[in-house]
């Protein structure tokens, strides 16, 4: 059973998280040759305030 978890800056709709979950599912069908009722998909929204790169939170970029 593929299981993806997405971590992504706060701030997406439903509508392109959906449309997100729909693409990343045909294409793990397509392959892994798996079925869409096999695969998990996490979408995890994360503050600005808690990412950091280079040192640097990114709510101060």
């Amino acid at each position: 059973m593929p299981i993806v978890k997405i971590e992504m800056f706060a701030g997406r709709t439903h509508a392109q998280k959906a449309e997100l979950a729909r693409a990343i599912t045909d294409a793990i069908v397509s392959i892994a040759q798996t079925t869409p009722e096999a695969v998990t998909i996490v979408f995890e929204d994360v503050e600005k305030d808690n990412w950091a790169e280079a040192g640097k939170l990114a709510s101060d970029a």
